[in-house]
């Protein structure tokens, strides 16, 4: 079941398109352990106690009450989405501004920097007019200087994807606050929980206690009452400036080998952002629900490493071959050599699914021939590219390249 944002904001539940491909091989189904029993309905929201953060393997495998959530009519919001200026999130405020704008809501998306920046020549930014034109409104300025950057407007809920340290969000926290802001919405990320021998990372595991999202997520839950914190990972779609499944492209069109650290059973997790958007919507929709709560904003699937590279060829309809390397034994630092972790990494968005009553609708094998068909209509697919340390490693393990 997925939830979808009528125009009149209130949530419906409908099934998955039925013609959608049976799940890939290559993707892993969800685990059916569950975070959260079933056996109670709450009408008042849930929170989670600060205890959290100072004893966090206290709650990894607690049971909490679950309830679901339909929003009759929603309230009309004036929402302000503070936008990181560049990487693979700054594409999470594009999206939500334009589903926030199709449900009705009010949207300003203020992006770090000067409208005039080369950065603004990239997207999602050179499809800002999409916003623009569903009515929203675009600034520029910098997070200390937010209400200046707004010129006094004020609002009722805002989300912070940019901060990654509390240097830079406490100014647009504490203005949030002294300016009647409702609720404080904040991206954060699936990278800060600590390694686990017991995958997936769930919601309440251990966190670095050195992250920087870390101490923010702190200072959110000790300023507002009304709050809730969302851990991303990979994502794609269309508008996305990080390389992702582009990588993959890069050597599949190029008839190159696809060199993969290690075995390449490491799992991880690539949600569309669509997904992500959609969740942060129902929190906005459903404040009571949300307020004091973490969700991990992922897919409610893994896929091995290899699995991404034979969907990748598979959207792109050519052949993939496939070779592993040891980045130690061959002198590289696999985190300039390839997108993701060299480790398993995946979350599961149990807590959005069970509290907020979320469905997520990412389906890799179709979601990628989309992302394809953009590859090619750029025509990244004809430009020249250098592939030094792809040469490097695939020189080590004496696999020939096509010229």
């Amino acid at each position: 079941m997925a939830i979808l944002a009528s125009s009149s904001s209130s949530l419906l539940f409908s099934s998955l398109p039925s013609n959608l491909p049976p799940p890939s091989l290559h993707l892993l189904p969800r685990s059916s352990l569950s975070l959260f029993s079933n056996s109670a309905s709450l009408s008042s929201s849930l929170s989670i106690s600060p205890y959290l953060f100072s004893h966090p393997t206290s709650s990894r495998r607690s049971s909490v009450s679950s309830f679901s959530v339909r929003a009759s009519a929603a309230e009309k919001k004036k929402v302000l989405i503070l936008n990181t200026n560049s990487g693979g999130h700054a594409i999470i405020g594009f999206y939500f501004a334009k589903e926030l704008l199709g449900s009705g809501h009010a949207v300003t998306i203020m992006t770090v920097g000067d409208e005039s920046s080369d950065k603004m020549k990239k997207p999602p930014f050179n499809r800002f007019s999409e916003i623009v034109s569903g009515g929203g409104k675009t600034v520029w300025g910098e997070p200390a200087d937010v209400g200046k950057a707004v010129e006094g407007a004020t609002f009722d809920v805002v989300l912070d994807n940019n901060g990654k340290d509390l240097d830079t969000v406490r100014p647009v926290v504490d203005w949030a606050k002294s300016s009647g802001v409702k609720q404080f919405l904040y991206i954060s990320s699936a990278g800060i929980y600590k390694p686990t021998d017991e995958p997936p990372h769930v919601e309440g595991d251990v966190v670095k206690a050195d992250a920087g999202h870390v101490g923010v997520e702190k200072y959110i839950a000790e300023i507002f009452n009304s709050w809730a914190i969302f851990r991303p990972q990979y994502m794609i779609g269309s508008g996305n400036n990080k390389d992702c499944e582009e990588w993959f492209f890069d050597r599949i069109v190029r008839k190159r080998p696809v060199p993969i650290p290690g075995s390449g059973m490491q799992l991880t997790n690539i949600a569309h952002v669509r997904d992500l958007s959609s969740m942060l919507t129902v929190a906005v929709e459903n404040p009571g629900a949300a307020s004091n709560n973490i969700f991990n904003c992922v897919s409610d699937r893994a896929v091995t490493l290899d699995g991404m590279a034979k969907l990748c060829a598979q959207a792109a309809g050519l052949p993939v071959e496939i070779v592993h390397y040891d980045p130690k034994a061959v002198g590289i630092d696999a985190k300039k050599a390839f997108p993701f972790r060299n480790m398993h990494f995946y979350s599961e968005p149990r807590a959005a699914k069970d509290i907020l009553g979320w469905r997520g609708t990412t389906n890799l094998p179709e979601d990628l021939k989309e992302r394809f068909d953009e590859y090619v209509k750029i025509g990244r697919d004809k430009k020249p590219m250098q592939f030094e340390i792809d040469d490097k490693i695939l020189e080590s393990l004496k696999v020939p390249v096509a010229v």
